[in-house]
């Protein structure tokens, strides 16, 4: 069973940058779509981003763009999420998740495996 494993989560001030990491425990996950989701709390949770198996399509929410960049190395079984001029309404637990669809998605129902999470706290 694909379960990916995300890390990278931290405390940074507004204006700073963290990585995000969305390891995969399968190769299978090479062939799938993989996105990034959030949660604050109460509220629901969120699309990010989202990258095809290939990175040749890559998918944004409107209040990151430019800011997040989704990008994937297959070799390392591995998702990014680079997150720069974080801000307190980035404050959120990160998922990342992986669909058997080829295609990007902002559906968090067509998303099948799903990570743990991690907390990312920006101080303002």
């Amino acid at each position: 069973q694909v379960q990916p494993v995300e890390s990278g989560g931290g405390l940074v001030q507004a204006g700073g940058s963290l990585r995000l990491s969305c390891a995969a425990s399968e190769r299978t996950v090479n062939r799938h779509a993989v996105g990034w989701f959030r949660q604050a709390p109460g509220k629901e949770r969120e699309f990010v981003a989202a990258i095809t198996w290939n990175g040749g399509s890559t998918l944004y929410a409107d209040p990151v763009k430019g800011r997040f960049t989704i990008s994937r190395d297959n070799a390392k079984n591995t998702v990014y999420l680079q997150m720069n001029s974080l801000n307190a309404e980035d404050t959120a637990v990160y998922y990342c998740a992986a669909t058997l669809l080829l295609a990007v998605t902002k559906k968090k129902d067509e998303y099948d495996f799903w990570g743990q999470g991690t907390q990312v706290t920006v101080s303002s």
